[in-house]
């Protein structure tokens, strides 16, 4: 995944949702394996059918072994970052952190300034870790070309922002499980809504704090002029001044593309990888499927999801971490939810819970990409000589540059994917063909 849309993710974390709003193309889909070959005594109707999505022999082998290595960490990851929760409670370094703050100041909301900063600080350091290890294979397998002083810096920038707009968070939901201590979930949860919309007003705006960016039309006038055929045929409201592109090919050999922003920050985005190594007609399909997530409102109905899910999320987490408390809270120095340690056990369970909701979250991203990827094949409809044919391309050149496992483990892409595995994209666009016959699209008459 891109470092911008991990950025994005703790933003999620930090405000305590589990959705997904700007939604690239390309996220690191596996993908099925491709057809074996015939034996020598097979005929050509026993031959094994093509596979829509295909990898070169060198290229499968790393494909394969690299995704092993990211579902590993993956999982690795959110399982460590429990655990080391649940460790510094057991150990009582949450206390103990919590009384330090109290030595060095005596206004309660510094006190919680300087607790929930060193908390930022300290799980970052223990995440860094795992991330650190994803990089370092990243950069082996030649997906990543970053360097290290880089690489360090974006996460020092990524801390930043978080300490800036994330302790502020916490010492807000901190403050209302003590005001509200028998309803404070319910006080989370309307307020988180408005929060996150805060969020994806203002995230568009940090991209170039990561990356260099510049308005795609500067070096590409043919290409956002071709662009504009598709903006006609959708009707969406992306202007050339809110096409941008970045430079991502000075951190990555990955090709991708987001949409971002509600309001006055809506935008697309292009990685500069994408202009350099796929043909208009594969990158108009590409601008298609992303103007599918905001002509089809993916936004407020992830939105609307969100707030149903976390609705219930809270309501149990509240429950579950009141009964941490009772049973180990004296163990942990937790005296109740409302201190900075008990805080952090409410944050423990909801630690929890987004790891075995993840599934559900996963499953509502496929749906929507799905859509997505129907939109935008339609929406080049009469604009490129063969949607399927530049549909396929797009999907095999996008899963080549990430090295995408053709043959992903169902419980883990069940569990991991929130894009369906690229085979399944490339097999689906292949056969896609609505307009056979005189028929027509699903959101297209035409």
């Amino acid at each position: 995944m891109t470092f911008c849309r991990r950025l994005f993710w703790m933003f999620c974390l930090v405000v305590l949702l589990a959705g997904m709003v700007s939604v690239p193309l390309a996220a690191q889909n596996p993908a099925s394996p491709p057809a074996a070959a015939p034996t020598a005594s097979a005929t050509p109707a026993q031959a094994a059918p093509q596979q829509a999505y295909t990898l070169p022999p060198d290229k499968l082998a790393r494909a394969i072994a690299l995704s092993r290595i990211r579902n590993i960490l993956d999982l690795a990851g959110s399982i460590w970052g429990i655990v080391f929760l649940w460790l510094l409670l057991a150990f009582r370094a949450w206390q103990g952190i919590e009384r330090w703050a109290q030595r060095i100041a005596n206004r309660r909301w510094v006190q919680g300034l300087v607790f929930f900063a060193a908390y930022f600080v300290i799980t970052a350091l223990a995440g860094a870790v795992i991330d650190a290890i994803g990089n370092h294979f990243e950069r082996a397998y030649g997906i990543s070309v970053q360097g290290w002083g880089s690489w360090l810096g974006d996460q020092a920038k990524a801390l930043g922002l978080t300490l800036l707009f994330a302790v502020p968070v916490l010492l807000l939901f901190n403050w209302i499980v003590r005001r509200w201590p028998r309803r404070y979930w319910l006080g989370i949860w309307v307020i988180t809504l408005p929060i996150l919309v805060f969020f994806l007003l203002i995230f568009p705006l940090l991209v170039p704090l990561f990356y260099q960016q510049e308005a795609l039309a500067k070096n590409h006038a043919a290409l956002t002029a071709k662009i504009g055929t598709v903006v006609a045929r959708t009707g969406i409201d992306i202007p050339p001044t809110r096409m941008y592109l970045i430079k991502a090919s000075a951190k990555s050999t990955g090709i991708d593309a987001f949409v971002a922003g509600i309001g006055p920050t809506k935008r697309y985005v292009m990685w500069d990888t994408a202009t350099n190594q796929l043909p208009d007609d594969q990158v108009l399909f590409v601008f298609g499927h992303e103007s599918g997530h905001y002509v089809l409102h993916h936004i407020p109905k992830e939105l609307a999801g969100d707030a149903a899910g976390l609705f219930f999320v809270f309501w149990v987490c509240a429950a579950f971490a009141a009964w941490l408390v009772k049973r180990y809270g004296a163990r942990w120095g937790a005296t109740d939810l409302a201190s900075r340690t008990g805080f952090v056990v409410l944050l423990f369970a909801i630690s929890i819970a987004g790891f075995l909701t993840q599934p559900a979250g996963s499953a509502f991203g496929r749906h929507f990409e799905h859509q997505a990827d129907v939109y935008g094949q339609e929406a080049i409809h009469g604009i490129v000589a063969d949607p399927q044919k530049t549909a396929v391309a797009a999907f095999n050149n996008l899963g080549e540059s990430w090295l995408e496992d053709p043959n992903p483990n169902p419980l883990i892409e069940f569990w991991l994917y929130d894009h369906p595995s690229t085979q399944h994209r490339a097999e689906f666009a292949e056969h896609y063909d609505p307009w056979a016959n005189g028929g027509h699209g699903e959101f297209f008459k035409n």
